[in-house]
């Protein structure tokens, strides 16, 4: 088993969670609008759809490694080349972070979890994320793959609730250093940009 592997995979799903995206900044808003409650259900129903993808991929991945090599580095090709178009989408957006606190109706807790789940399952990006994201992280030559996804899905699940829920509690203080410093937009887009092409450069050069 390798460890240095796992590591890898845990700052990279770290770096990932903090950069901004549609899911973080809607967990944000839920919490600086209605509290941090609101924004925790969220990011559970969210963690919840990434068992949905983790399966998939699990599956899915571990039967073209089981037929093709070919297939396999089709699929990190793909996978790293993904991660730079999402680089290059980044680096050609604005920097600027909005969060803006118009029309944000309240919900509770039950319909937030399940539109966090339901904004998660539904959307295929994710599921094309995943498939790009993990096959660069197999850790083991003994351990079965469809194991192997499971356990990186695990961790992606703890390290981006951890994340994603001290960004829920810490929302106040977060939000309002994000409207008053314009700058911190400009690093967080390249943190991104870092981000995504690091991953896509490790996924090209890692082995099977």
């Amino acid at each position: 088993m390798n460890y240095e592997i796992l590591y890898t995979f845990v700052l990279a799903t770290s770096a990932l969670a903090i950069s901004p995206g549609p899911d973080n900044i809607f967990v944000l808003m839920q919490s600086v609008v209605h509290g941090k409650k609101y924004g925790l259900a969220v990011v559970a129903g969210l963690m919840s759809g990434c068992i949905i993808h983790t399966t998939l991929v699990a599956f899915g991945v571990s039967a073209v490694i089981k037929q093709s090599d070919m297939l396999f580095f089709a699929i990190k090709l793909f996978g790293a080349l993904y991660l730079f178009f999402l680089a290059y989408k980044v680096l050609r957006s604005k920097a600027a972070v909005n969060l803006t606190d118009d029309s944000i109706p309240k919900k509770s807790l039950g319909q937030l979890f399940k539109q966090g789940f339901v904004m998660n399952v539904l959307n295929p990006k994710v599921s094309i994320f995943f498939l790009a994201f993990f096959p660069g992280f197999l850790f083991s030559k003994t351990i079965s793959s469809i194991t192997q996804f499971y356990v990186l899905g695990l961790l992606f699940i703890i390290v981006s609730f951890t994340v994603f829920g001290l960004i829920a509690v810490l929302a106040g203080a977060i939000s309002e250093r994000l409207k008053q410093n314009s700058k911190i937009g400009l690093v967080l887009k390249w943190l991104q940009v870092v981000v995504f092409v690091s991953i896509g450069v490790f996924i090209l050069i890692s082995g099977k």
